[in-house]
């Protein structure tokens, strides 16, 4: 059986779901903070009634070129605590690893992330000699935030440290409702003082392409960031390396026959490189079927993103590279003391055979703005 709502039943379903005083928590801010992405108060998504995340998951509807299907709440997400990382299954299927702790690379990030045909998506983790590119074997993990300049600190290339300082809500799938939420630490490149902190939440969705939910079409990870600090302000500079990155099996990579996609029609590096867009998407042949990665950045981030996309197989969503890629007005983002900003993002993992015509990806699009319309939006994007 399938379930469909229009978008205005959905709005009306989500409204009378959701707490009063949950709608309104979010308070004004000054025209200072505005200008800077800023909010003093958000909406806890963790504060709405599990059931409401249960009616989220089977109204969003995904399609592809041969039928009709949904995301899902699912049990079959699971995860696994260790002392360094978070093993994440669907089934008994890895689907990627969250590692927290690495004396080799001072911040987190997910490795080893497969696509649901089973097939890995993301560069080999440590890369292997004569079967992967070797470079930036550690700036380059598999997905990751980081930031190439906070107040000066450099934690792109790893000369400042994102300390994992404890899990908020611990990995589990309660109700069909698989996610996890950490808070880090932003240490300066001494090591001395903590210039912000990060408040992130990860959930997982599948998405099923037909009625049978035997195999999905796709993984959507949700990634909300939220960055602030009691104490001090901190700005976010203007490079290249700034925003959430990916960097996917060597098989695919451009250079290997693989294409780097938006949501606008242009392709590969030469035409995507520091275009913005809705969605950017990377994906190519292994085997018998096309397998891999789409960011979604969400519109109502303070800003819209840039993508940094190379042919050797690595793809970032930037907000903040105005003068590095249109060298326009440099972008300095400022987060005033007791403010906050929010950063959030889409990754859909997906896999098809390759004699099927290739999936419409705005449906997978459309199924994150779906999931985020019951949450208070920061502010609208700049046009």
């Amino acid at each position: 059986m399938l379930f469909f709502l229009s978008r205005t039943d959905h709005r009306k379903l989500i409204r009378c779901c959701i707490p009063r005083t949950t709608r309104s928590d979010c308070q004004k801010f000054t025209d200072r903070e505005r200008h800077a992405g800023a909010i003093r108060t958000r909406w806890n998504p963790l504060r709405v009634p599990t059931f409401v995340f249960f009616i989220i998951g089977i109204s969003l509807v995904l399609h592809n070129g041969s039928g009709t299907g949904k995301a899902v709440a699912t049990d079959r997400i699971r995860f696994q605590l260790q002392s360094d990382r978070v093993i994440i299954k669907y089934g008994k299927q890895p689907l990627a690893t969250y590692v927290f702790q690495d004396s080799k690379i001072p911040r987190p990030y997910f490795a080893h992330v497969f696509a649901p045909n089973g097939k890995q998506v993301t560069r080999h983790h440590p890369p292997r000699p004569g079967q992967d590119a070797t470079d930036h074997a550690t700036f380059h993990p598999g997905i990751w935030m980081a930031f190439g300049d906070i107040n000066g600190q450099d934690y792109w290339r790893l000369k400042a440290r994102v300390e994992h300082a404890e899990f908020i809500d611990s990995p589990a799938n309660k109700s069909g409702h698989a996610s996890f939420s950490v808070r880090n630490r932003y240490w300066n490149e001494a090591g001395k003082k903590v210039v912000c902190t990060e408040v992130a939440e990860y959930t997982f969705q599948a998405l099923y392409s037909d009625d049978s939910l035997q195999m999905p079409a796709g993984f959507l990870l949700h990634w909300d960031s939220t960055f602030s600090s009691s104490t001090k302000d901190f700005t976010f500079g203007d490079q290249e390396e700034m925003g959430l990155g990916v960097r996917v099996t060597t098989p695919i990579a451009v250079t290997q026959g693989g294409q780097i996609r938006n949501r606008d029609g242009r392709t590969n590096e030469k035409q995507v490189w520091g275009k913005m867009s809705a969605w950017c998407d990377y994906s190519g042949l292994v085997g018998n079927h096309r397998i891999g990665m789409t960011l979604m950045p969400d519109p109502a981030n303070f800003r819209r993103c840039w993508f940094h996309a190379r042919d050797y197989g690595f793809c970032a969503a930037n907000p903040f590279g105005r003068n590095a890629f249109t060298r326009g007005e440099k972008s300095k983002v400022t987060v005033t003391r007791g403010a906050s900003l929010k950063l959030r993002f889409g990754i859909f993992l997906h896999a098809q055979p390759k004699s099927e015509s290739r999936r419409d990806l705005n449906l997978a699009y459309r199924a994150y703005l779906d999931h985020l319309k019951n949450k208070q939006l920061d502010k609208p994007p700049e046009q």
